[in-house]
């Protein structure tokens, strides 16, 4: 039944799949596998954009004129959230590769080079989470 869906209809259901189902839905036909890789690379984008925002969230905190206690909790709070939206990001990109969804050989280095730099426990994106040197200064 769900392989006679009219397209339309099928974007609206892949858009509102969480990131976890998603690829599973891929499997009913080739329409389903189009839109879910589309709807992907979307998420995927996304993600990168929304980390791109909340990076620059940060910025005030680079000029050095703040209130320590402040400092620690906006910055646990940053890196919590920099280290959900990498882990959501990360969870889109190894789906999609392992579905063979990424064609793009450059792609598929980024995305290898990210899941493996975050097996080993290290920043995938290099977002180095000293915001400056003076915070590490004794």
């Amino acid at each position: 039944m769900l392989d006679r869906l009219p397209v339309e209809i099928v974007e609206r259901i892949v858009a509102k799949i969480p990131d976890t189902d998603l690829i599973a839905a891929s499997k009913v036909d080739s329409v389903w596998w189009q839109e879910v890789r589309q709807e992907a690379y979307k998420r995927w984008k996304n993600y990168a954009t929304t980390i791109g925002h909340v990076q620059a969230l940060g910025k005030p905190f680079e000029k050095g004129n703040i209130d320590w206690i402040s400092f620690e909790d906006v910055n646990d709070f940053y890196k919590r959230w920099i280290d959900r939206l990498t882990e959501d990001q990360l969870y889109i990109m190894e789906k999609m590769l392992r579905n063979g969804m990424v064609v793009d050989p450059q792609e598929r280095e980024t995305i290898e080079h990210a899941l493996s730099e975050q097996r080993w426990g290290g920043d995938p994106w290099g977002l180095n989470w000293e915001w400056n040197e003076w915070t590490q200064q004794e």
